[in-house]
């Protein structure tokens, strides 16, 4: 069983290898002309699996303006019950959604880290949730209110891409 494993690792690695390893397509066309990226993610999304995975492709999406020399500006506006899942203290949350809360917070982590990227949570619905405003991680800003930043970001020209 154990080189059946192995034998089907390795068949697997040469067939998907290249296609792994192949450069994304261009976005050119939709590109052109723009050299900031400017959008805000509207993130309302409950179930953690699936707000753990769009989050993956948020970052993908910075990964890609840059790679096509477009300078990133992204704030992710976090209200409704995503906001349970950005505190300092998580250990209320059922055992089932662990694991897809420690991934949605290693992505915010690490977009927090770069250059253009703002995460904002929503002090109301912290209030509404029972969340306190002080357990929102530090790398993290609480504003009054996210659908206030909706309006003003988008005043500002910010594409709004909604994750709900």
């Amino acid at each position: 069983m154990k080189k059946f494993l192995c034998v089907t690792a390795v068949l697997l690695a040469s067939l998907l290898g290249p296609a792994l390893a192949a450069e994304k397509p261009s976005d050119a066309s939709a590109l052109k002309g723009v050299t900031t990226g400017r959008v805000v993610w509207d993130v309302s999304m409950s179930n953690p699996t699936t707000l753990a995975l769009f989050l993956s492709v948020v970052r993908e999406t910075y990964d890609d303006l840059a790679r096509q020399n477009v300078k990133p500006e992204m704030v992710l506006a976090i209200h409704g019950a995503p906001v349970r899942y950005v505190r300092k203290d998580r250990e209320d949350l059922p055992l089932d959604v662990a694991a897809a809360v420690d991934r949605i917070n290693d992505v915010l982590d690490d977009l927090a880290a770069r250059p253009g990227v703002r995460i904002e949570v929503c002090s109301i619905a912290n209030r509404l949730l029972g969340v306190d405003n002080a357990a929102i991680k530090p790398n993290f800003h609480v504003v009054g209110n996210t659908w206030v930043s909706l309006i003003g970001y988008q005043a500002q020209g910010y594409a709004i891409v909604p994750i709900n």
